[in-house]
């Protein structure tokens, strides 16, 4: 029996533009992504380097950048959170029939910009009964230890979660450990049709 939800934050609560991150680097000179980069990208999301470290780094790649344009850049990525989203997951905190937890793949530039301008985002965070940034754990999807954090921090057994995240690559690893899990389409599919999407499991 499904207790708990555990919910992505990109693309299914808050819209994503994905491309808009390499797009704007782009446009400010950044011909390619190097392994280097990536590898940066990677343990700055698991809270290894700071925000300041991060920026630092790009601009050796981009000297001539100003540090605010960089994170303007890296930011872009990010662009709203729909009303309906916030009020689907305000009537299931409501309801308490779930135990709901975010788990998100995220970094201090970004969840600092969604403070700052998704006015509603303290009432989205109240939502739920655990918040979880992998800036914050030091744990990122879809490595299996993030899933074992959540497993043993609220003494759940895999069966008893549905884990919806739009990255395939993270729901086949929680599934992989047992998860229920919903790959939700952000092109074609919304959190809001939870229920009738997944309603062999309710």
């Amino acid at each position: 029996m499904i207790k708990t939800l555990l919910f992505d934050f990109g693309d299914v609560f808050l819209t994503l533009d994905k491309p808009a991150t390499a797009r704007k680097l782009q446009e400010l000179g950044l011909t390619s992504f190097s392994e280097e980069m990536l590898k940066q990208n990677k343990l700055y999301e698991i809270g290894e380097i700071s925000s300041e470290e991060f920026i630092s780094f790009y601009q050796t790649q981009l000297p001539e950048t100003a540090s605010e344009k960089l994170e303007e850049a890296w930011n872009s990525i990010l662009v709203e959170l729909p009303e309906k989203r916030l009020k689907f997951l305000q009537q299931l905190a409501e309801e308490k029939k779930y135990q709901l937890i975010l788990l998100s793949n995220t970094n201090e530039l970004h969840i600092n910009w969604v403070k700052e301008n998704v006015e509603s985002f303290e009432d989205f965070r109240n939502c739920f009964d655990a918040f979880y940034l992998s800036h914050e754990i030091n744990f990122r999807k879809p490595n299996a230890d993030i899933y074992e954090f959540i497993l043993e921090k609220h003494d759940l057994q895999p069966q008893e979660i549905l884990f919806i995240d739009d990255t395939k690559e993270n729901t086949e690893a929680a599934k992989a450990l047992g998860f229920y899990t919903w790959n939700i389409n952000p092109q074609t599919e919304e959190i809001v049709d939870l229920f009738t999407k997944n309603a062999h499991l309710f």
